[in-house]
C-alpha cells in the first residue's frame, strides 16, 4: 500500500486527526471542542505522582519500540485504531513524523505516548500503560521535554478525566485553528 505522507501531514496541519469506526473504516475527524495539554504554569499532576517521579524508577526513551508502543495503544477492548491506521502510523514514523514517547522500568516498557510532530506542535494520538504510572510519568517527562524544545502546542484532541488531572482543558475550533497555524511556524526539533 502506497501512502501519500505530504496529504497525510496536511491533513494533520489542517486541524484533523484520523481515526476507524467500529467497522475499521478510517475516517478524518475534527473536534468543535479540542483539548490541550498546557505547556505553561497550568500543566499539573497528583502530589502521588511527584513521589514516583523522585523515585526515578522509570527511564525515558524516545523511538526504542514504536512498534510496541504503537500495539499498546491499539489494544483496547474498543479500538480507534485499526490495522491500517497502524501502517500509517508506521509510514509517518519512517519518514520522521511520529514518535514514541517511552517510560520503561529495567527492560520492560512501562508506558507511551504515540505522537505526530509537525513544527512547534506535538499532536498526541494515544496513550497506554503495561506498569501502574508508566504512562503518567511518561506525561510529565514529555510535557518537560516539550517545553525545553520550544513547542508551542501539545493537542490531546479529545478531553477526559485522566487527562484534567494534568491541566488539560478544551477551547473552541476556531481558537485552536489559530494556536495550531501558529505552532506550525516554529521549527522544533523532539528528539
Amino acid at each position: 500500500m502506497e501512502l501519500d505522507i505530504p496529504s497525510l501531514i496536511q491533513g494533520y496541519a489542517q486541524g484533523y486527526f484520523l481515526m476507524a469506526d467500529e467497522n475499521g473504516d478510517l475516517g478524518w475527524y475534527s473536534s468543535r471542542q479540542r483539548a490541550l495539554i498546557p505547556l505553561d504554569k497550568r500543566f499539573r499532576y497528583p502530589k502521588s505522582l511527584r513521589r514516583i517521579l523522585n523515585q526515578e524508577r522509570f527511564s525515558i526513551a524516545i523511538n526504542r519500540d514504536f512498534n510496541r508502543v504503537v500495539a499498546g495503544c491499539a489494544d483496547r477492548e474498543t479500538t480507534w485504531i485499526s490495522t491500517e491506521l497502524q501502517d500509517i502510523y508506521q509510514a509517518l514514523y519512517q519518514t520522521g513524523w511520529a514518535y514514541s514517547f517511552e517510560t520503561w522500568q529495567d527492560d520492560q516498557l512501562a508506558g507511551g505516548i504515540l505522537g505526530i510532530v509537525i513544527g512547534g506542535a506535538f499532536i498526541g494520538e494515544s496513550m497506554f500503560y503495561r506498569i501502574p504510572e508508566g504512562s503518567k510519568v511518561a506525561m510529565v517527562k514529555l510535557v518537560e521535554r516539550l517545553r525545553s524544545r520550544g513547542f508551542h502546542l501539545f493537542d490531546a484532541q479529545m478531553n477526559n478525566p485522566h487527562l484534567e488531572r494534568f491541566g488539560a482543558y478544551t477551547i473552541d475550533e476556531q481558537d485552536y485553528q489559530l494556536l495550531l497555524q501558529q505552532a506550525l511556524y516554529h521549527r522544533c526539533h523532539f528528539d
